[in-house]
């Protein structure tokens, strides 16, 4: 709903989701589970932030954060937000972005450059196996059924393509009809 539109009910509702979610996300991590688990496993507050993103919530905060009309939930949203990040640092977080992008954008382009170099060593191999003169002849073809000069079938010269335009007229100069003879 539009804010325009919302009763004082629907703005308490919404309040009243944000607080929870920012005091799901406040609870601080237990170290006797964490221990608990494998090396490699989620941590709780982990899979809290998976949850959120699976049901949808991390893009409603996201709209809640940069639309205009919705201002008056900016700091319940930059609290949520900071509490999100609240177990990685800043160096973590720039450096993971840039690692990976930088090793992914070199894979990458290795793999483009491959592809390059396989593409064109196909198409050398292709140009060195055709002829470098086309032959124009199209061969020769004998329409059964269809009578010529004489009881012989037509014998047709022209590529298949251009036979459903075939007629007896083809190649025969029009005959031209004077001026003064033509139809008004």
């Amino acid at each position: 709903q539009d804010w325009e539109q919302r009763q004082e009910e629907d703005t308490l509702l919404i309040e009243r989701i944000l607080l929870l979610v920012r005091n799901v996300l406040h609870v601080p991590p237990d170290p006797t589970e964490e221990q608990q688990g494998v090396d490699g496993d989620a941590s709780v507050h982990d899979r809290v932030l998976w949850a959120l993103h699976i049901s949808g919530m991390d893009d409603l905060l996201k709209f809640l954060a940069s639309a205009q009309v919705e201002q008056q939930w900016a700091l319940h949203v930059l609290e949520i937000i900071s509490l999100m990040f609240r177990d990685q640092s800043p160096e973590e977080l720039a450096a993971l972005g840039q690692g990976t992008a930088g090793a992914e954008h070199g894979e990458d382009t290795r793999e483009l450059e491959t592809l390059r170099q396989r593409e064109l060593a196909e198409k050398r191999t292709r140009a060195l196996q055709r002829p470098s003169r086309h032959s124009r002849f199209g061969g020769s073809y004998v329409l059964q059924g269809l009578k010529s000069i004489g009881d012989r079938d037509v014998v047709f010269h022209k590529g298949l393509h251009n036979l459903k335009s075939y007629t007896h007229d083809l190649g025969k100069e029009p005959r031209r009809v004077p001026r003064n003879r033509q139809a008004a």
